[in-house]
């Protein structure tokens, strides 16, 4: 008999672009526990080297708590340095969590 291992791997990605001092950050994958401390280090990192930032969740599939925490604390930063922060592209179910959390009403999505 073939016996088959079945792993659940969590994964986000991030590709960083610049146009200007435009970022676009287009995230891929999951917004987790686990991956949430990346997506908030990778947006530290930027800080100070862009005068808009946007999101782009086409390719996002999930986003725990923890994952609204980042966008809601990266809002409060950039807002604080008079800085556009925007999310495209969201999808159904991400759009839906938004919605269930009432981030929908806090967070500018386009």
């Amino acid at each position: 008999m073939l016996e088959t291992n079945i792993t659940s791997v969590r994964i986000m990605n991030i590709i960083k672009k610049y146009d200007e001092k435009e970022l676009l950050l287009s995230v891929e994958g999951r917004i987790d526990t686990i991956t949430s401390k990346d997506l908030e280090k990778e947006i530290d990192n930027e800080f100070g080297k862009f005068d808009s930032l946007t999101m782009d969740f086409t390719d996002l599939n999930y986003i725990s708590s923890a994952g609204l925490r980042v966008l809601i604390v990266t809002q409060k930063k950039l807002k604080k340095e008079d800085i556009p922060f925007s999310i495209k592209n969201v999808n159904d179910a991400v759009g839906e969590i938004f919605k269930m959390s009432g981030f929908d009403k806090i967070l500018k999505i386009e």
